[in-house]
């Protein structure tokens, strides 16, 4: 494809042009990423290493307790991985009434009663036992490093930090790993984590057995039990993540792949398929009208999304009637381009997270994102091995009367999930791995960012730069500050309830991308990373 390498944005980023790349937000992930590729790894031993990397870089974003997923391209095909947690075989409807009242409708946000079998370990073990080259232990050395010896806090990670501190300080485990001045880190100051690199030494030997079946699973539950929570031992012995093929949705041209519900994934691609029956490319790309048809598509999806996806064996739908032509068209007929709505599902039937992606000089191309969900997730740290505990849980419905009954808590079921990796192909081939962070921002940022290479030939990294929306809730918009303001003001005239948002805590979907420009040996790959975080994309 050829993109535009001008930009009209504001940022000072370049993208990267290499053979092997790695591309994360942190610079100390990215290098032991490329480590393991010059140690003679490919792309799954790097993103393994910068996966453990940056639990240690950025616990406000995940963690040891984290779930995880991944895409990938082995050279000749794709393969799903969902490595996110399952419920407790304590957890139900009553377990969580009886304790919380008959008023409630999700396990709570925080706490051990949010916390869901932490999948993000199994993980890495399943892709480095089908796909990696190099000893597993190797793969967390870079990890342990910087565990043991620390690492100067910056700027996005201190901000993120403080902020969670007040409602977290007095959560089981925080303070202990988190405060260890009594305060949240300022910016340069080093943080060691030795409970951490306690933790990954035992992964590292035992090929993750003792996270599920020994010290650390032992430690996870009796931490649990003094938490008051039901997650034992026998929960996280039970636990396997299960590899799944990723659903495709043609767009343009191109074909976007995401992972299966339990995810969200399907919320971009049906967001796509609605834009199909509109001929973006005419529009400016900045432009009210172009920004307007996008949002209307994204709150259309999620309406759907949100009443339906849920674990794939409780769903009362099918992805592939969610993501059917005919269906998507019969939404995009719902479009007023004079205003915005509030949509409401449809009938489909007929009658605080890190993302990393890496690509090696062989081919092989991987989408992996990780994440404890919200900052910190559960806030629940068991303190002998440093697991930092995610809060999926949160994402359940407890009440049987609820929006998505399909969701409901049960024993061993898994909950809806926001990350979700993705990759696009072209005509059966591998075209990007790429992944957007930060919650429902996710499938929102797969929309805005494939739309501007796609239909307007922005390249990776400017449409990476670009001021971006972020849909909430009814009419509620946030954007960028860096938006233009005609355009903020001409969808605000639309009903748009924009506010616009100069906080760098606010989550717009820090992004990384790696496309395929030609032979990864002669042309390889163009990378970018997003300037939202300390991202860094390297290679060689």
């Amino acid at each position: 494809m050829n993109f535009n390498y001008s930009t009209p944005y504001t940022s000072t980023r370049l993208p990267v042009f290499a053979r092997n790349v790695v591309s994360t937000s942190h610079p100390l992930a990215a290098q032991a990423g490329l480590r393991m590729l010059q140690n003679g790894g490919n792309a799954v031993d790097a993103a393994i290493a910068a996966a453990a990397a940056m639990m240690i870089c950025e616990p406000v974003s995940n963690g040891l307790g984290s779930d995880a997923f991944a895409i990938l391209w082995d050279g000749k095909e794709l393969h799903g991985l969902n490595a996110s947690g399952r419920a407790p075989q304590g957890w139900t409807p009553e377990y969580f009434r009886s304790k919380y009242g008959d008023g409630a409708k999700m396990p709570p946000k925080r706490g051990i009663d949010s916390v869901t079998v932490p999948g993000a370990v199994a993980g890495w073990v399943a892709l480095s036992d089908r796909f990696g080259k190099l000893p597993f232990a190797d793969l967390l050395a870079p990890a342990i490093e910087i565990a043991e010896r620390g690492y100067l806090i910056p700027v996005v990670v201190q901000q993120k930090w403080a902020a969670a501190t007040p409602e977290l300080k007095s959560v089981p485990g925080f303070a202990q790993s988190f405060l260890p001045w009594g305060r949240a880190p300022n910016v340069g100051e080093l943080f060691q984590f030795k409970a951490a690199a306690r933790a990954l030494r035992a992964i590292a030997q035992t090929k993750g057995e003792a996270y599920y079946r020994g010290e650390i699973a032992q430690a996870l539950a009796s931490f649990a039990a003094e938490c008051g929570g039901v997650l034992k031992a026998s929960d996280l012995a039970a636990y396997q993540p299960e590899w799944v093929q990723p659903l495709a949705k043609n767009y343009r041209g191109h074909t976007l792949h995401e992972i299966p519900p339990n995810g969200q994934g399907i919320a971009a691609q049906m967001a796509l398929g609605i834009l199909d029956k509109f001929d973006l490319g005419s529009l400016p790309v900045d432009s009210v009208d172009s920004q307007h048809l996008q949002i209307e598509a994204m709150k259309l999806a999620f309406a759907d999304v949100y009443r339906y996806v849920a674990e794939p064996s409780a769903m009362h739908v099918t992805p592939e009637q969610m993501l059917d032509d005919a269906y998507l068209a019969s939404r995009a007929k719902l479009i007023d381009m004079n205003k915005a709505q509030d949509f409401k599902a449809g009938n489909p039937v007929k009658g605080g997270t890190i993302y990393l992606t890496a690509a090696d000089e062989n081919g092989m191309m991987i989408s992996f994102i990780q994440s404890n969900f919200m900052g910190f997730g559960s806030g629940c740290v068991e303190p002998t091995f440093g697991i930092s505990l995610q809060n999926r849980g949160h994402g359940f419905n407890v009440d049987p009367a609820g929006n998505n009954t399909a969701n409901l808590v049960a024993p061993g079921k898994r909950p809806i999930h926001t990350i979700i990796p993705a990759f696009l192909t072209k005509d059966g081939q591998p075209v990007m791995s790429f992944g957007v962070m930060g919650g429902n921002m996710q499938p929102q940022g797969h929309l805005q960012t494939l739309v501007r290479m796609l239909d307007y030939g922005q390249n990776p990294q400017t449409a990476c730069d670009a001021p971006r929306w972020r849909y909430n809730a009814g009419f509620e918009i946030n954007v960028e500050a860096t938006m233009n303001p005609a355009t903020v003001q001409g969808l605000s005239a639309r009903g748009h309830r924009m506010e616009v948002i100069n906080d760098s805590y606010q989550d717009f979907g820090a992004g990384q991308f790696i496309w395929r420009a030609g032979d990864p040996k002669v042309e390889g790959y163009v990378a970018a990373s997003d300037p939202r975080r300390d991202g860094q994309a390297a290679g060689f």
